[in-house]
């Protein structure tokens, strides 16, 4: 099972504190989510989390390897951080064809499924710059799934999403926690973040003033 662990982690950009020595351990076949107003620092932990960023104290382990020492990156992981960006002149498949060679674990058939999964067409040969906001957050999400990662971060999924989009992401979220993965979701809905998590940590001012 996946572990994520947090030890008295601490960021800070110029003199302003992001995130305040926070503790906490996640597991595999989880829904974690994070709740907070922005700039409360949720973006922050997904960014510490994902390897994207080093803590300025403390320590980021992953199935007991620390980032940024053992490994630079998590070795299985999925990620929506703030906007999805593509390349403006392929199409939703190359986009995600080209992403799936770096690590070459998945191929077209997995894509074609994933492309599907989020309700866009694999065959539409349209130009990612062409693509509604909706359309590219859908494409956003199917990148972050498609090779069945361990952690899966979801950084507000639902923006630009119309109802049947909204439905499809809370669909996609349990599926993956189902099959095991650690999904950490962060929303500004509350009520979905509810339904959707098993358990809910709330951040203020890059604390963690409470767990439910």
């Amino acid at each position: 099972m996946t572990k994520v662990e947090l030890i008295e982690v601490t960021k800070r950009i110029k003199q302003a504190t992001v995130i305040d020595n926070v503790t906490e351990t996640l597991y595999g076949g989880s829904i974690v989510g994070l709740k907070g107003i922005n700039g409360s620092g949720k973006t922050m932990l997904m960014r510490l989390i994902s390897g994207l960023i080093k803590p300025t104290r403390g320590l980021v382990k992953i199935n007991d390897k620390v980032l940024g020492k053992d490994i630079s990156f998590p070795e299985s992981i999925g990620m929506l951080i703030e906007n999805p960006a593509f390349l403006d002149h392929y199409s939703g498949f190359k986009n995600l064809e080209l992403l799936a060679s770096i690590k070459q674990i998945i191929g077209s058939e997995k894509i074609r499924e994933t492309i599907t999964r989020v309700d866009l067409d694999p065959d539409d040969g349209k130009y990612y710059q062409k693509y509604s906001l909706g359309m590219k957050q859908r494409l956003g999400i199917a990148a972050a799934i498609m090779e069945s990662p361990d952690i899966v971060i979801l950084d507000e999924p639902t923006n630009s999403l119309d109802s049947d989009g909204v439905q499809i992401v809370k669909d996609i979220v349990t599926e993956e926690r189902d099959r095991g993965a650690l999904v950490v979701l962060a929303y500004h809905d509350h009520e979905i973040l509810k339904f959707l998590s098993d358990e809910i940590i709330e951040i203020k001012q890059g604390q963690v003033v409470g767990r439910t």
